[in-house]
């Protein structure tokens, strides 16, 4: 049974800082439907993605107050072993997907650096970068099934706390998808940089040579921050 919790007393549940600001999420009507299909989906055999203790990943490995960059993804990976709860991440020893593996393309190209050929980005997000999908999960081989069951109002929730509470943020919007989630974002307290989606289908008409990854630094540094360190 998958449980969408509602404190932040053990492993895979909400981090205090988020619970903070958006824990009342949790307790409205939409969650609670969301619970009953995750449920339902679990009794009929279906396999989900990522693992319940995983749903909440991204908020964990990045608190509220540390949040830095936010990297919006669509829904997770539905392939066995990929998704473990930050956007476009898989975990040590699983073979790069083709839009992260367009990702580090880019990186290389605007730093000058070397990636290690790892999908792991949980070192990113220890820096303050929330690798947020739209979606926290996802049948297994069935690519955006668990859209439009509530948790695009949970993490639209999220986004919305960021650009009211906090300033000086930097959202990365990849593709109209995450463009039109990104709508809710104040531009003038933000930076907001938006291209094309890395996958294969569209990285070659913008996304590539978009230098976004050093614009990233270029504004923390800027604001006195420590720069992200995208190496992996």
């Amino acid at each position: 049974m998958i449980m969408l919790p509602m404190t932040s007393e053990k492993n895979g549940q909400l981090d205090a800082s988020w619970q903070a600001v958006i824990g009342e999420e949790l307790s409205k009507p939409y969650m609670q439907s969301l619970r009953n299909f995750l449920k339902q989906e679990k009794a009929a055999g279906k396999i989900i993605y990522p693992p319940s203790p995983l749903i909440f990943n991204a908020f964990n490995h990045t608190p509220f107050d540390k949040v830095r960059v936010v990297i919006i993804g669509q829904d997770p990976y539905h392939g066995p072993e990929q998704a473990h709860g930050l956007s476009f991440s898989v975990p040590q020893g699983v073979a790069l997907p083709p839009s992260l593996r367009n990702i580090f393309k880019e990186i290389e190209a605007d730093l000058g650096i070397k990636m290690s050929g790892k999908g792991d980005l949980t070192a990113w997000a220890d820096q303050g970068v929330l690798l947020l999908n739209a979606t926290l999960t996802v049948e297994m081989a069935n690519a955006g099934s668990h859209q439009k069951r509530g948790w695009e109002a949970f993490t639209d929730a999220a986004i919305a706390a960021l650009n009211q509470h906090r300033e000086g943020l930097v959202f990365v919007l990849w593709g109209s998808y995450a463009q039109k989630k990104g709508e809710i974002i104040d531009a003038k307290k933000h930076l907001v940089l938006s291209s094309t989606h890395p996958s294969p289908l569209s990285a070659h008409r913008g996304f590539f040579g978009n230098h976004q990854f050093s614009q990233i630094n270029a504004y923390l540094t800027k604001r006195g921050e420590t720069p992200i360190h995208w190496q992996i």
